[in-house]
Order: structure tokens, then sequence, then C-alpha cells
């Protein structure tokens, strides 16, 4: 049976700290604030949203939201945005994406008037080559950062080891790469495109999956000995008798018997994606005391 590397562990251990950091904050009369801009009535971003917010107040810094219409004006965003961008009181912004509709055409130029200092979800560009370069530029995506945190908890010692990450999204595979190879992973990165993923995958030591397609990692994809962090959120609505739930990529009762640990799903890397949002808020206002 394989050890199950639990989001919640690795939460209240960053949720300890974060709180402390938070508090050496306020000792200095800085409250970190967390400024979330919604467009519409998504339901997957009011979810999220409550999870931030509510992380948010247990570890003790403030939020704010700034509702907007889902017919809001690419004018109107933007000024919102260089308005939260000249608010000292803000120390970071979290803009759900995607945006509306007629709005996808503008998304990038829209989110890049987004002050990297504030972006604490890798949206703008200078936060993403920041990521590449390994450079304090911004932030890196809270859900690939919240995979590191949680082979680090564990005690993963990545120097040498052979890591499959299966995806190369922005979001998630490239920076995740990315993130592995600066704690001297050697890291092969496979797609759509690849030939023979399993056999790609099961020559690795952790496996990181985050192609978002579900049941996609079966048995074939691995071997005893590796560690999965199953990073996809996907609906099966098989699970709970037919009547629905979360799932990641991995078929859970086929990996689990064979790897020596996985992430479960639900309870894994999303558990912790909250805590790593909030992490970066006090990084931003710890910047400010530079």
């Amino acid at each position: 049976m394989a050890k199950q590397l639990l989001g919640k562990e690795v939460t209240a251990s960053l949720n300890a700290k974060l709180t402390e950091r938070a508090e050496a904050l306020k000792a200095k009369g800085i409250m970190p604030k967390l400024a979330i801009v919604r467009c519409g009535e998504n339901p997957s971003d009011i979810s999220y949203e409550k999870g931030a917010m509510k992380r948010a107040e247990t570890i003790g810094i403030e939020t704010e939201r700034h509702l907007l219409p889902e017919d809001v004006t690419k004018e109107a965003l933007i000024a919102k945005i260089e308005e939260l961008n000249a608010d000292d009181s803000v120390h970071g912004v979290l803009l759900f994406r995607p945006l509306p509709k007629h709005l996808k055409a503008d998304q990038d130029e829209i989110i890049n008037h987004l002050a990297a200092a504030k972006d604490v979800d890798c949206m703008t560009d200078l936060s993403n080559a920041g990521v590449y370069e390994g450079k304090d530029l911004g932030f890196p995506p809270c859900t690939p950062q919240a995979c590191m945190e949680i082979l680090d908890y564990y005690g993963y010692d990545l120097k040498g080891k052979n890591v499959c990450v299966i995806g190369r999204s922005l979001v998630v595979g490239k920076p995740a790469a990315m993130m592995l190879m600066k704690k001297n992973a050697t890291v092969t990165v496979c797609h759509t495109k690849t030939v023979d993923v399993p056999s790609i995958a099961r020559k690795a030591d952790i496996i990181v999956t985050s192609a978002g397609v579900l049941g996609s990692l079966t048995k074939d994809y691995v071997a005893p000995g590796q560690t999965v962090i199953d990073v996809s959120i996907n609906w099966d609505p098989k699970k709970k008798d037919g009547k629905g739930g979360i799932a990641g990529d991995a078929v859970f009762d086929e990996v689990e018997p064979i790897v020596d640990a996985i992430t479960p799903v639900p309870g894994g890397v999303g558990s912790v994606t909250t805590s790593v949002l909030i992490g970066h808020v006090i990084s931003a206002a710890e910047r400010t005391c530079s």
C-alpha cells in the first residue's frame, strides 16, 4: 500500500509558519492584503475565492473583493488593475482567468498591466520570466509550487532524481519542470506528441501528472518505488455511486498498489494551493520592508 502524501499535513505546517510571518509584519505596522478581482459569477471562481478568503482569515491577513460584471469592458478592467497597482495597502492581486469570452483576444494585454510585484499567481510575462530565470521578478504559479511544497515537506531530495512531468502548460507543466530543475532534478516533459509516454514514465523516480485527463495515468505508466504527484482535478461521473466527484489523472485503484507514494485527489495538491497563494501575499508584503 502506497503512502498517501496528504495536503492537509503540508498545509498545517505552512499555515503555522505563515501566521508567524504575518504577525511579524503586523508588529511593524504592515497588514498583508490580497485583492481579488472577479468578472462575473463563474462557480469555480467563486469556490476558489471562498477558499482563498477562508485561508487568509485563518492565517490573519486581509482580503478585499472587487466584483465586476461579466460584460466589463477592457478599459474598465485595466483601470481597476491600475488602481490596485497604485494602492500601497494592497500587496497581492488575484485576477481570475480565463476572462469573459469577449475579452479573450485581449487577455494577454490586460493581465500584463498588473505589476509583477503584486502578481501572486504568475499571470504576467515578467512573472513567468522570473520562473525561467530563477529571479524574484514576481511569483511562480501556485499549483506547481504546491507540488514543490509537498515534496519538500515529505523530505524528498530531488538532486539527481529523474522526474517525468506529463503536461506542458504554462500553468503547471512548464513551470513545474523549471522549479524541479532548480532543485537539481533531471526532468523529462511529456505531452500529447510524445512517443510512448508509459515507457518514459516507468523509468522515472517521480511522476508529476498534469494532463487534465481523467484516467490517463494507468498501471502501465508506473513502477514500484515511484512517487506520483497528481495535480489534475477532473470530474468523474462514476464516483460516489454514480453521483460524481473530483478525481485526478491517475486511476487510483490501479496505481496506488504499485507505487511507493501518491497524492490523493481530492486531498493532495489542490488543498495546498491556497496556502501557497497567501504565502505569496506575505512575501510581497515582506519585500516592501527591504
